[in-house]
């Protein structure tokens, strides 16, 4: 548009007065007509820059002129374009470089938000009392509206315990144990018992058996508690479903042991969610791409993945290690990045595959 103009302005310079004044008769003639055909209720819609450009033409002339003019709007209209126009001019010029307040440093919000995920009872004048403190100068204002930005909650509704939150306070002490039923390719049903650690994700496939009976259990589960004992395990509670096949014996002898026996409600999974996750991924990585001929391969395919899942296999919870391998150190070398060397090893014919750095 101001390209647009300038050229028009260029236009009249050769143009003569009598060219102009008929030019001008012609342009206030259009405009009656505009008027006549429109109404005097009629509004005509400007864009930005055509108000500044009509009110920085207009600006010169004197009022009285100003009056006699065909104008489709209002002479008070075209004024206060004039003055919005002076406006936005003077704010640019007088406007500060970095308006408000300067922005909180970065180190300072990674330790606020550290602060209330580490406390989650901490409102905001408390981890402000926290940062006074430390020698840290934040207005509580400010630790508010960090807060906010992340989106986290009050105070009361941060401090609120799940059972997720209650399962990790408590892992180290956790057990849970769960049955596993299958069937082989001679018709024969069979059923798994397994446990695993909470804090550890260490699982221990106690047996499999056709006929899960009161005595089978209760003596995988002595088994289980020498071992325990054994490893230094010191467990205090164990979870499991109320699955007919556990016999009140068992809860006695764990009971013995220390260990107290914990029921999980009726048709609620969730609330044996980590011995459920693993139940799937013995399904998916195990029982449903082998094909077990009877009790004895079974038993032998189990083996093989326990040792697969204590030993290898990755884990989230862990960080990526695996329940009795810590996690290696990351590989800094460039040399030894660009020549790696990675062997396969095979575990039970090719479904489970382990993969290492060669010697």
């Amino acid at each position: 548009m101001t390209v647009t103009n300038a050229f028009a302005a260029l236009r009249l310079l050769p143009m003569s007065d009598r060219d102009k004044d008929v030019e001008i008769l012609v342009l206030r003639h259009q405009i009656t007509v505009l008027h006549r055909q429109l109404g005097d209720d009629a509004r005509v819609r400007f864009a930005p820059e055509d108000r500044a450009f009509l009110s920085a033409l207009l600006a010169s002339l004197p009022r009285e002129v100003l009056r006699r003019l065909r104008l489709l709007v209002r002479l008070d209209t075209v004024l206060r374009w004039h003055r919005d126009l002076m406006k936005r001019r003077h704010t640019r010029i007088c406007r500060p470089k970095r308006p408000g307040r300067p922005p909180t440093v970065r180190s300072i919000r990674a330790l606020i938000l550290r602060l209330v995920r580490e406390n989650p009872g901490w409102g905001y004048r408390r981890v402000h009392g926290e940062l006074t403190t430390l020698g840290i100068k934040v207005a509580p204002s400010t630790v508010w509206e960090i807060l906010k930005q992340a989106g986290l909650d009050p105070a009361p509704e941060r401090a609120s315990t799940t059972w997720a939150d209650l399962l990790r306070s408590q892992a180290d002490a956790i057990l849970a144990a769960d049955f596993i039923e299958t069937v082989t390719l001679n018709g024969q049903r069979q059923y798994i018992l397994a446990i695993i650690e909470h804090a550890t994700r260490r699982v221990r496939v106690l047996g499999t058996t056709a006929h899960p009976t009161a005595s089978w259990v209760t003596q995988a589960i002595r088994n289980l508690v020498i071992d325990l004992n054994d490893a230094g395990c010191r467990a205090r509670y164990l979870i499991r479903d109320r699955d007919g096949k556990f016999p009140a014996l068992m809860d006695a002898i764990l009971a013995e042991a220390g260990i107290k026996t914990v029921l999980t409600g009726i048709r609620m999974p969730r609330m044996n969610s980590i011995m459920e996750r693993w139940v799937q991924s013995c399904r998916h990585e195990l029982l449903d791409r082998c094909l077990v001929w009877n009790e004895r391969h079974l038993r032998h395919a189990l083996r093989e993945y326990e040792q697969f899942y204590n030993q290898h296999r990755a884990h989230q919870a862990l960080n990526q290690a695996a329940p009795l391998r810590p996690a290696p150190d990351p590989i800094t070398d460039p040399g030894r990045i660009a020549d790696l060397n990675i062997r396969r090893r095979d575990r039970l014919g090719g479904i489970l595959h382990e993969y290492s750095h060669a010697a």
